[in-house]
């Protein structure tokens, strides 16, 4: 009975031991993954290019903070990888064919677009290192698809745009087509015929969007049609139309 007693009370002493020892690696392991941006805001993704991750080719880039932070050698893992890597390539080949061409309603020469991805809510990132370099995985199997949507605008516009976002009292608004905004011969109205040229070369979705600040700045961008998640409907399908004079109508 005592030798028994010793092995009942050996097995209690190993299993503590390997309880306490679970109790250790458990919360490590979760602390690897955190979620940054704003729980009610907004943060995109800007691909430039492709790495291996895990045996796949996965999107490389910028993620764009609501605050302005910009991480960068951010990763995107998971589901939508090969839809913006294709998206992108898209990008690229147009800019390489119309970037240094003028657009015919403006005269002034083409400029490069970027497409990037919103994503409403926070965004959980693991950190990784491949090559000895740090990389910010963001893992988008754990986003709800109904929060990311993907854009286009000039490229040194991307953050501008998320700021705008993020703004209380941005509104995004249509273009008709005999808007004065094409005719405008600066970016804005570069860009507000360029989507359109994009769109009718592959890129698909819409153009002729645009932020509408509550200071009254304008950015002109195009819609991506994959992803479109529906929490970003009043960016994709905006719900008013900015007319020729500067007034903004709510679309019946």
């Amino acid at each position: 009975m005592v030798a028994v007693r010793y092995v009942i009370i050996g097995i209690v002493a190993i299993a503590a031991v390997v309880a306490a020892t679970l109790t250790l690696l458990l919360p490590s392991h979760r602390a690897q993954m955190q979620y940054v941006g704003s729980p009610s805001g907004f943060e995109a993704f800007a691909p430039s290019g492709t790495i291996s991750y895990k045996g796949q080719t996965d999107p490389v880039g910028d993620l764009i903070l609501p605050n302005g932070t910009t991480l960068p050698n951010a990763v995107w893992n998971g589901k939508y990888s090969n839809t913006i890597i294709q998206n992108h390539n898209q990008i690229v080949q147009l800019n390489s064919q119309f970037v240094g061409q003028t657009d015919p309603v403006n005269n002034q020469p083409y400029v490069p677009l970027q497409d990037f991805y919103v994503i409403k809510g926070q965004v959980p990132i693991q950190q990784a290192t491949l090559n000895g370099q740090t990389y910010y995985v963001i893992e988008a199997d754990k986003i709800n698809p109904a929060n990311i949507a993907g854009f286009y605008t000039y490229d040194k516009w991307v953050p501008n745009f998320v700021a705008a976002m993020n703004m209380p009292g941005t509104i995004a608004a249509g273009l008709p087509g005999n808007s004065p905004v094409y005719t405008w011969t600066n970016t804005t109205g570069t860009v507000a015929y360029q989507t359109g040229l994009y769109e009718g070369h592959g890129v698909g979705g819409g153009s002729g969007a645009v932020l509408i600040e509550p200071n009254e700045t304008i950015i002109t961008y195009g819609i991506i049609p994959s992803p479109f998640g529906s929490a970003l409907f009043n960016f994709t399908t905006p719900q008013y139309v900015l007319w020729s004079n500067g007034t903004i109508i709510p679309l019946p």
